[in-house]
């Protein structure tokens, strides 16, 4: 058998290692000319996963089997569309995906099914809706696209025109949702529809960089410290979702803000959350679902056991760099080592050029450390910062330590 991967990140690493252990050749297209998981693949082809005809062709001249992706957004649709088009297997058909990857069918379908969400408008120039009754601060996205790019808090007029070309311009369909700023605790919802049921995986908590109009998460907790009441609530907007968007066997993220007694759904799709999420999500509840979207798209539809974790927390670090061109990394081995952290991952090939912050696909890598308490958490995480070097090619250290010294998390 042969599979077309689309999206060349890290989580797709995994992806093709478990497709090789099947004896299934791989085949790997992704926009940029080496990206990690280039070396791991059998073959691979520079074509960008949003360009639905290349990818088609290459699928057809591959004589691949099945297109997947797994823990990645916008090459969901791709995949969807390909697979439906030339009759290959896919977990969710191609509405779906436009649904669950499209912030102007979500959002309506949100609203249509009472699924608690802020309130919206969706336009391709703002000359054609009315915000004079909207109350700012206000968040501009794009409507179809994924990592942050382009998704802004506005606090005027002035900020709003510009946040708004932007979101346009990163659009593929040239549209903008304007949604009423939510405040609250954003949580991260990682879970599995098997047989129509919505089975909660995991609930994360995220921090995000300090600034006043991005969105870019540097940090992820493990459990989320939630009530028992918010814990329940969350699951039956999870079910509420399924329910709606006729998602009957696939993983599912939601992305939400809560007060800790209300919540409001951000957005949703039906994948695994990005990042280190896929280990993550095995590495505390037995659940892998990586080889469970393999699972599905060959026919098979596995069953879910979630098991409890070996300890009572967990995070997951994202590391940012200062201006610089990446070389090595220096000081995670040892950690690893002794036990100080659990792994590492590195996301960026050598020479990958870092300039600003734009979105989180400027991460150049990340690292995770367990503890059964949040005095081992802080020990080990201030142990890491104060040994870890990310080395640019002059030799100077260009991690961004400063992201990682405030290390306090509050219960939602």
């Amino acid at each position: 058998m042969k599979a077309l991967v689309l999206a060349g990140g890290f989580p797709q690493i995994d992806l093709i290692n478990k497709l090789k252990g099947r004896k299934i050749e791989t085949v790997l297209a992704d926009y940029y000319n080496y990206p990690v998981a280039r070396d791991y693949a059998d073959r691979f082809y520079r074509i960008s996963t949003l360009d639905v005809e290349a990818i088609k062709q290459l699928a057809v001249e591959e004589k691949v089997d099945f297109v997947i992706t797994v823990c990645t957004d916008q090459a969901l649709l791709t995949v969807a569309r390909v697979s439906e088009e030339l009759g290959l297997p896919c977990y969710i058909n191609y509405e779906m995906a436009r649904n669950v990857t499209n912030k102007a069918y979500m959002k309506k379908l949100f609203a249509d099914n009472n699924v608690p969400s802020s309130k919206y408008v969706i336009a391709d120039s703002l000359a054609s809706i009315d915000l004079s009754d909207w109350q700012y601060p206000l968040i501009v996205k794009p409507v179809d696209c994924n990592s942050s790019k382009g998704v802004r808090r506005v606090d005027n007029s002035e900020n709003l025109k510009s946040a708004f070309n932007e979101a346009v311009m990163f659009s593929r369909t040239d549209t903008a949702i304007v949604e009423e700023y939510i405040t609250g605790k954003e949580l991260s919802v990682d879970a599995y529809v098997e047989a129509g049921k919505a089975i909660i995986l995991d609930i994360t908590a995220s921090e995000k960089l300090k600034d006043n109009d991005r969105f870019i998460i540097f940090r992820t907790w493990h459990p989320a410290i939630i009530s028992n009441a918010l814990s329940d609530k969350i699951r039956t907007v999870a079910q509420q979702i399924s329910d709606s968007f006729g998602i009957k066997d696939a993983p599912m993220l939601i992305q939400l803000l809560t007060d800790g007694e209300t919540v409001s759904v951000v957005e949703f799709s039906a994948r695994t959350g990005g990042g280190v999420k896929h280990l993550s999500i095995n590495r505390r509840t037995g659940v892998d679902v990586v080889s469970a979207v393999i699972d599905l798209t060959m026919g098979i539809k596995p069953h879910i056991t979630v098991k409890q974790p070996l300890t009572a927390f967990m995070v997951d670090e994202y590391i940012y760099c200062t201006p610089g061109t990446f070389d090595h990394v220096e000081g995670f081995d040892e950690l690893k080592s002794s036990g100080v952290i659990t792994d590492y991952y590195v996301f960026r090939c050598k020479q990958s050029v870092f300039d600003t912050v734009e979105n989180s696909g400027d991460r150049v890598g990340g690292f995770t450390i367990v503890g059964n308490t949040m005095a081992e958490l802080k020990e080990k995480h201030d142990c890491v910062n104060k040994t870890v070097r990310i080395m640019s090619v002059e030799n100077k250290d260009i991690m961004n330590h400063e992201l990682l010294v405030d290390f306090n998390y509050q219960e939602a």
